[in-house]
């Protein structure tokens, strides 16, 4: 998290409290989130930065990054994606295909099921609620 101070002209500064991730493509300091749980191929492991997680634990954002490696993939909320880095392959369970590149968003709703494929070690911005 970084807490910053802009310069809103040049005599008044201003303290922002709000949450933010500047570069995300070159923040390094990642935690370690373990391996995908239910993989099919591979051992795909995750890390990532947590921006903000709110009180209840029912909604978070940051950043992601994940390691090649083909599992299976539920998910259990809403979540909005902003590919920076990388290449994947979602498959849904009814066949629809998403291919991944840099630069990509998705949104993938409640309860979306189906294959993820890493290819190249992806690394994205994410909203969960």
């Amino acid at each position: 998290m970084d807490i910053t101070t802009l310069e809103i002209s040049n005599s008044r500064k201003m303290t922002v409290n709000t949450p933010i991730i500047r570069n995300p493509l070159d923040v390094t300091d990642l935690a370690d989130w373990g391996v995908i749980p239910t993989m099919i191929e591979g051992t795909s492991h995750t890390s990532g930065k947590l921006l903000h997680k709110n009180a209840n634990g029912d909604s978070e954002c940051g950043i992601w990054v994940c390691t090649p490696g083909k599992w299976e993939c539920h998910v259990t909320r809403d979540e909005f994606c902003h590919f920076l880095s990388g290449r994947c392959t979602y498959v849904r369970d009814d066949g629809e295909v998403i291919e991944i590149t840099p630069g990509t968003a998705a949104f993938f709703p409640q309860d979306w099921k189906g294959v993820c494929t890493v290819h190249e070690t992806v690394r994205k911005v994410y909203m969960i609620r």
